[in-house]
């Protein structure tokens, strides 16, 4: 079979999970023969996505909803007013979208949570040519499973995410929830294992003396040094996205920063003794892949929800700031969900039947 790829480009998490899948697909013999990506200004095509997906990428512009910043957190009315203001690059996006279908015209649609994917097919529902299945893949469809039991002040709290959930979705055939656990399937959602990285299985956890640590920002350093310098005997080995730094920055003998490098990122995880972080779904599957207790400080909607949904399943705790003596406190009190693990290794097989390989 041939399959188009869509990608909602914020974040690493959906690019991660499109490579994982496209090493599955081409184990068993089919194509991806295509990606399209939703960027913006503020987001472009990581280059180990680039150099990794094996297939032509096609770039148009899509909303962006962490955009803005104020402070350390995104400014949610800049950007929506940002957003709205841009209509007709939107337009323009919809058209890209269903001309590269119709040129392409692969066996399915695999939609990364992209909104001008659904969009596009529920504005284009009548034409006969964007009739091909389109199949929904990401953690925050999990919402959509009446089967998924949030509180009131939840659910309002979520609303917003929900609701971008379903546009993403419009017209799919199939909607898979990647979520930290089972839960029973409600109509088209199904939930699904994790897409983890082949790496993440090649490597042998151990407990290291250290704690392993995310910044999604720059802005979150001054929290970290604030508090390693009450603490200066606790190493910490920290990864950030700051933009021109080196490849190392060393603070003291105890705390590093190091750009973001894939496979040195998992190694630290795997050695470390617990994991901070701004709360993506995939290293947070990562750590309790390795069995890592991990401290969550949410900078945006989705991931305040993921790390709520993780909190359900015992992976760690939540604070508004790299407070990493709540972290020490609670690695004592960790207990790994010992069957996280069975969960992941059902995931090639699931997807495999959910996808009708």
């Amino acid at each position: 079979m041939r399959f188009l790829f869509t990608i909602q480009g914020e974040g690493r998490g959906h690019y991660t999970q499109a490579l994982s899948l496209s090493a599955l697909l081409r184990k068993h013999g089919h194509e991806v023969v295509g990606v399209l990506v939703g960027t913006s200004d503020n987001r472009q095509v990581p280059p180990f996505f680039t150099k990794k997906i094996g297939a032509p990428i096609y770039e148009f512009s899509s909303p962006s909803f962490s955009s803005f910043y104020k402070q350390r957190r995104p400014s949610i009315f800049m950007t929506v007013l940002k957003n709205i203001s841009r209509p007709y690059i939107f337009r323009k996006s919809l058209q890209i979208v269903r001309d590269k279908i119709k040129e392409i015209r692969p066996d399915t649609v695999i939609n990364f949570y992209e909104m001008i994917t659904g969009m596009a097919y529920q504005i284009y529902k009548f034409d006969k040519k964007l009739n091909i299945p389109m199949i929904c893949i990401a953690h925050q469809y999990v919402l959509l499973n009446n089967n998924y039991k949030t509180t009131a002040e939840q659910d309002v709290k979520y609303y917003l995410l929900s609701m971008i959930s379903r546009i993403t979705s419009n017209r799919a055939s199939k909607i898979l929830a990647l979520s930290f656990r089972d839960i029973p399937r409600s109509g088209k959602i199904v939930t699904m294992p994790p897409l983890l990285r082949s790496e993440v299985f090649e490597i042998e956890p151990k407990e290291g003396d250290y704690i392993h640590g995310y910044m999604l920002n720059a802005g979150y350093f001054d929290d970290v040094s604030s508090w390693h310098d009450k603490h200066p005997e606790v190493p910490l080995k920290f990864f950030w996205d700051k933009r021109d730094a080196e490849k190392i920055t060393k603070i003291s003998e105890n705390f590093t920063l190091h750009t973001l490098d894939d496979n040195l990122f998992l190694q630290s995880m795997a050695g470390s003794k617990a994991y901070a972080t701004t709360s993506g779904f995939e290293s947070i599957c990562e750590a309790l892949y390795f069995r890592k207790p991990i401290l969550m400080i949410p900078v945006h909607l989705e991931q305040e929800f993921n790390a709520y949904d993780a909190a359900l399943s015992g992976a760690g705790i939540t604070a508004k700031k790299f407070n990493l003596s709540k972290l020490i406190e609670f690695i004592p009190k960790y207990s790994p969900d010992k069957g996280f693990r069975d969960w992941v290794h059902k995931s090639e097989e699931m997807f495999i039947k959910e996808l009708g390989l």
